[in-house]
């Protein structure tokens, strides 16, 4: 993990001079998990999003949490996906109980299947080095393993949640706004609104927003959008089993027994218009997998824009000691990084807080 973000004391309250606290760019639910995490700790939070609130990446994901089916040598994000995973069901557990929502997480683990002899050695192997730092599997039999740890959430619910809690804590909205730059001057953000800090949590779009500093543009990791087609079949009879994976098809369900498949990587920009012949492939590819979801039919499908970066990190952390924070770039994992990246970037700024405290007493 950068050294710029370290886990600190629990928050202090920023200095209020008028305006908000923190304003945080993007209303997915790293953004809205950031601005609860904020307002929990009496912040004054603003969220801006160029439409309407998680409408975009966290809509649309699927909400694998499996670190055990994207991690093939371990990274300081990898850390981050297993530290984020552990705290799921607490994190679940408190927004239901401060929302009144139910959301629909299941620990269900996930069958990883092997279509040839050589594809199963190179499982093994991954799975050797996978346990060596904490993600376990074991054999299932029939060339396949078992995640006993990985799990499912639907994201929707975490938005409708996420969203609830914001507003009964007071954080403001400004939807359907696009912001084009964050400005700070004399450590305070001035641009789009007046504030203590600012996060970037834009997803796909966040390096197209400038940040400039005392009249001097920061430098940001390009950040760009990865597409992903996913279908949705009928609800079976059977009750909800573990997610399956093959190569780069997954199927998973949700407690209401509706089944979602994936997916897609393509880089064609911010292209919106869906590919046909990539949700037929997506089909073919599922029913293939999964025999048993014999005459059900697709009843929906829709694509998505996942957030890559051209380093191929997640960016996380305080930018150039400036009060701009950034958290983006988490490409597949976000839904699954979203309670540990909250609590860094809570905690990185409960740190910066307390060092200009002290160096303004």
């Amino acid at each position: 993990m950068p050294a710029s973000v370290q886990r600190f004391i629990p928050l202090w309250r920023i200095r209020y001079r008028g305006g908000v606290d923190a304003v945080i760019i993007g209303g997915g639910i790293i953004g809205l998990a950031t601005a609860w995490r904020l307002a929990q700790r009496g912040l004054k939070v603003a969220v801006w999003d160029a439409r309407r609130l998680g409408a975009e990446a966290s809509w649309a994901g699927a909400g694998m949490l499996a670190p055990g089916g994207e991690m093939e040598a371990r990274t300081w994000w990898g850390d981050l996906a297993m530290d984020s995973l552990g705290q799921y069901p607490e994190f679940v557990r408190e927004l239901e109980e401060e929302s009144g929502i139910q959301i629909d997480y299941r620990r269900c683990g996930a069958l990883e299947v092997a279509a040839t002899e050589e594809e199963w050695a190179k499982l093994q192997d991954r799975a050797r080095r996978q346990g060596a730092w904490g993600i376990r599997s074991e054999n299932a039999g029939g060339n396949r393993l078992f995640y006993p740890d990985d799990a499912a959430v639907d994201p929707r619910d975490l938005l409708r949640a996420l969203r609830e809690v914001c507003e009964r804590r007071g954080v403001r909205f400004r939807e359907e706004q696009r912001v084009q730059e964050i400005v700070a001057q004399s450590g305070q953000v001035v641009c789009p609104e007046h504030a203590e800090v600012a996060v970037l949590a834009a997803g796909a779009w966040s390096s197209q927003i400038r940040i400039r500093v005392d009249g001097t543009e920061l430098p940001l990791d390009r950040s760009f959008p990865v597409r992903g087609h996913l279908i949705a079949f009928a609800a079976g009879t059977e009750a909800p089993g573990p997610i399956v994976r093959q190569g780069h098809t997954y199927l998973l369900e949700r407690s209401s027994g509706i089944t979602i498949a994936g997916s897609s990587t393509e880089e064609v920009g911010y292209l919106r218009e869906p590919d046909p012949l990539q949700f037929a492939d997506i089909e073919r590819r599922a029913r293939e997998l999964v025999p048993g979801l014999g005459s059900r039919p697709r009843i929906d499908s829709w694509i998505g824009f996942r957030p890559g970066t051209e380093s191929g990190e997640p960016q996380l952390g305080r930018q150039s000691g400036s009060p701009v924070y950034l958290a983006y770039g988490h490409y597949r994992n976000g839904i699954l990084m979203a309670p540990a990246t909250a609590d860094v970037i809570a905690r990185a700024i409960n740190a910066s807080s307390q060092t200009d405290s002290i160096s303004n007493s």
